[in-house]
């Protein structure tokens, strides 16, 4: 599992709507003597219905763990504190390596204030993507 992965389970995304696979499709063998047209012949059905993303409150968890910390952190513009609040390593060597699973531009890995900017916006959007219900403010 990887750290993203760990961050999603922790703000409970993807917990219990992991959909079982879609169904396969359906037929009966039918014997090469059987004409196409046979009306008792069997029918191809397919599954194909979307299955809906829960959204999951990312704020209001946040914001709940933030008022239980012992420590004050600013979860909505550092990424050490958004990683330290969910309970995560937060040391250079882990955010780089967060940052080089969500594929970083190499030019903001030699720069960790840059890394970490970059970090911060791509994480949320990636918690966005995945049904985290994340303010378009924290996006930008």
């Amino acid at each position: 599992m990887g750290m993203f992965s760990n961050i999603l389970a922790k703000l409970g995304i993807g917990k219990g709507d992991a959909a079982p696979a879609p169904a396969a499709p359906t037929a009966t063998a039918v014997a090469p003597t059987v004409p196409v047209e046979d009306p008792n012949a069997p029918v191809v059905t397919m599954s194909s219905a979307p299955v809906a993303m829960e959204m999951v409150d990312v704020v209001a968890q946040l914001e709940g763990m933030a008022k239980a910390s012992a420590e004050k952190l600013n979860w909505r513009t550092s990424i050490v504190d958004l990683l330290k609040l969910l309970g995560m390593d937060s040391s250079l060597a882990s955010r780089k390596e967060l940052a080089t699973e969500l594929a970083c531009p190499a030019e903001k890995m030699g720069d960790s204030a840059q890394m970490n900017m970059w970090l911060h916006k791509t994480v949320l959007q990636r918690i966005a993507a995945n049904g985290g219900n994340v303010p378009a403010d924290l996006l930008d």
